[in-house]
């Protein structure tokens, strides 16, 4: 279960390659600006997003240098997994694992992007949980700019 721009949110398992401290970035000009930017995670590129936005919150604390704003505990960065392909997602915070029962998850009425990207929800003690979708985190790539072709 992770937080990210002031609500829950569940991601299966088997798609959660590692959580760590956020690492420095380097930003890339012309990408929207839920891409926060590039980091060399264990000796690869990692390309890292930060939802906050779409989820329908402000943009998270932590900055490009991975440190927090002004008085704002560091985030985690979790890095998700769809097959070979790897992207880090900024959290506001990683607070464990829990079972879930996905099939008894309705899918949310969400406004704009945070649809796309959330395939459930479910309660449990502490309140909702919405179900992330790793593929269509993943599937973001396709709304970036394509490079320019040589001329």
């Amino acid at each position: 279960m992770v937080r990210i721009a002031g609500g829950r949110y569940a991601v299966a398992m088997d798609r959660v390659a590692e959580v760590g401290r956020p690492p420095r970035l380097t930003r890339v000009p012309g990408l929207p600006g839920w891409v926060l930017g590039l980091a060399n995670w264990r000796g690869r590129v990692l390309a890292v997003l930060d939802l906050a936005e779409m989820l329908g919150g402000p943009p998270s604390a932590t900055g490009t240098a991975g440190t927090a704003a002004v008085g704002q505990q560091p985030g985690r960065l979790l890095v998700l997994a769809d097959g070979a392909a790897r992207v880090g997602l900024l959290t506001d915070g990683v607070d464990g694992a829990a079972r879930l029962d996905a099939a008894a998850c309705p899918p949310p009425v969400l406004p704009g992007h945070a649809h796309a990207l959330i395939t459930g929800q479910v309660q449990d003690a502490a309140g909702v949980l919405g179900l992330l979708s790793v593929p269509d985190v993943m599937a973001l790539s396709a709304q970036l700019p394509r490079q320019r072709r040589a001329a």
